[in-house]
């Protein structure tokens, strides 16, 4: 697409004009004048670290591999970096944004940047996690910059409300993307990495310095690439059942599974019978087991219920 000149483009209600970026993507003195105009001051409580690098943002659209015809949604887009690179390259972007000032200044900010694909775009202003529909198209990728306080359940949530997305790029803390993307028997390897590895085939795709933000965190970033499974995990038990099992199995990690599991089953007896039904070692730990494993096991239990009912 052919960048917008400056004189083309419309009047803009925050008025953006010192900025050496020479294409409609936000430079840093872009993002520190809107900012400025907005009132906006980033807090901490909403973990709002802008992305003011326009390499940083199209390396993210690359990495997450949108294509043509995708329809994205973007979680937190802020003062709009990100969501104007993905517009250069998607079909249509969706943005929900819960800050009552940023998500009021976005769509002035894309028909001022890019009025081309404005047309394109649509805001939801909302709280992510209580999201359950979105306008147009159903969406076929996520791409955000999450705030750490609130990436996973965020994150869980999108995949769970929306089994259209097909491929996920997310920006996060480095700490929480070492954690989503980690495999059995990692140091880090716990709840979130078997949740998200319910929904998708999970890996790190790239790191991010502290210097394309501002405010500048106190931490690096990650990047991570969720891919949805082909096939949803194959077991008779519900997602609830799966994942309550894995609740149980990572709230007393350093303990046996046999003792772990204790209270979630009704007793170690109950416990250790559906991991041994399950294929499990009683004395294995939750950090060693596969989601595929979890499921097996919150199976048996399932199925040791139905049979002491029918007992009854």
């Amino acid at each position: 697409m052919a960048a917008d000149s400056r004189a083309e483009r419309p009047p803009y209600p925050c008025p953006v004009t010192s900025s050496p970026t020479p294409d409609a993507l936000l430079g840093p003195a872009d993002i520190r004048e809107l900012a400025d105009v907005l009132g906006v001051r980033p807090t901490k409580q909403r973990g709002q670290n802008f992305v003011i690098d326009a390499n940083t943002v199209r390396r993210i659209v690359r990495t997450a591999g949108v294509r043509p015809d995708d329809v994205v949604v973007e979680v937190g887009p802020g003062l709009g970096s990100l969501t104007l690179a993905l517009l250069e390259a998607a079909e249509r972007v969706t943005a929900v944004e819960i800050d009552d000032v940023l998500a009021s200044a976005l769509p002035a900010t894309i028909a001022a940047r890019m009025p081309t694909r404005a047309e394109r775009f649509a805001l939801v202003h909302s709280d992510a996690m209580q999201v359950a529909e979105l306008p147009g198209p159903p969406p076929t990728a996520l791409v955000a910059n999450l705030p750490y306080n609130v990436a996973v359940p965020v994150l869980l949530h999108m995949l769970d409300t929306f089994p259209s997305i097909e491929r996920t790029l997310v920006m996060v803390q480095a700490e929480v993307a070492d954690r989503l993307a980690a495999g059995p028997g990692s140091r880090v390897y716990g709840v979130p990495s078997v949740k998200a590895n319910w929904y998708a085939e999970v890996k790190r795709a790239g790191s991010i310095g502290r210097n394309v933000f501002w405010p500048a965190p106190n931490v690096d970033s990650g990047l991570v690439s969720l891919v949805r499974r082909a096939e949803p995990i194959k077991t008779s038990a519900s997602k609830r059942e799966v994942f309550a099992v894995v609740d149980a199995a990572f709230a007393q990690r350093r303990k046996t599974l046999r003792a772990a599991l204790a209270g979630w089953a009704g007793s170690a007896a109950a416990a250790e019978a559906a991991l041994v039904a399950a294929g499990v070692s009683p004395q294995a730990r939750g950090e060693s087991l596969t989601v595929e494993e979890f499921a097996r096991i919150a199976e048996n239990k399932v199925e040791q219920q139905e049979q002491e009912q029918e007992q009854q």
